[in-house]
């Protein structure tokens, strides 16, 4: 029983290098997805909402609309299927708001658990082929022991297997650092993406009780507070955490 755990702690060590380096091609394609993705849809924030509030103050809703459509920006996305409730209120038009983040919130993090799983597990994993490979050491050194003829060569054995164990550590963690690296910076680009969306829809709900005011009604406080804003990051990722405001 023991020399097939043996035999299989020999294999195991190899099978661990090959799982972390498969890990890695697949990081390093998830993180050239995100690149890609976030960098098409870059946007000056503060512009588009001097421009949005412009143009609602001028009551120019439907170049507004036309203004948003060819962006591909996650916030003109979602602030465009809100101006569609435009009419319908500040109530109607926050809800909306909410609605499309939430929609867009599995693309947005789309590959980031991903990130975040294997930039805490990788090096646990390198650890696992380097007891692994200790034990196959262990192994050689037993052996050593018992024959002296052939006591150096075995022992030389012994070193080159040590050596290779502290290889998959070593793997483990170059695989974790650029997981964990990127999935921060990623993570970073969502909550920033999301207050943009929460500062957009606080200027145009603004924007609407002034028209509302202008036209002598009364204007309800909008039920559940302000548009969304960044600051409930979903649980379990880590690398950042972000305050909730008081």
């Amino acid at each position: 029983m023991m020399e097939k755990l043996l035999d299989i702690a020999g294999v195991g060590g190899t099978v661990v290098l090959v799982l972390l380096l498969a890990l890695s091609v697949i990081s390093i394609g998830i993180i050239l997805e995100r690149f890609v993705y976030f960098r098409r849809r870059r946007i000056d924030a503060v512009a588009l909402a001097g421009d949005v509030l412009a143009r609602l103050a001028a009551g120019d809703l439907c170049a507004l609309m036309q203004r948003l459509r060819p962006l591909r920006a996650v916030e003109a996305e979602v602030l465009r299927d809100a101006l569609a409730w435009y009419d319908a209120g500040p109530e109607a038009f926050t809800e909306i708001l909410k609605k499309g983040l939430a929609d867009r919130r599995r693309q947005i993090e789309s590959g980031l658990v991903f990130l975040g799983t294997l930039g805490n597990n990788a090096p646990f994993v390198g650890l696992f082929g380097t007891v692994l490979g200790i034990i196959v050491a262990f192994r050689e050194l037993s052996s050593a022991a018992a024959s002296v003829a052939g006591g150096t060569g075995n022992m030389n054995n012994v070193m080159s297997g040590i050596a290779e164990a502290l290889v998959s550590t070593a793997v483990g963690i170059l695989v974790a650092v650029p997981a964990v690296i990127f999935f921060n910076i990623f993570q970073k680009k969502t909550v920033v993406i999301e207050d943009n969306i929460g500062a957009l829809g606080n200027a145009v709900c603004a924007q609407m009780t002034r028209e509302a005011r202008g036209r002598g009604e009364v204007v309800a406080p909008v039920v559940g507070g302000s548009a969304p804003t960044a600051r409930d990051v979903p649980p379990g990722y880590p690398g950042i955490t972000v305050e909730a405001e008081a």
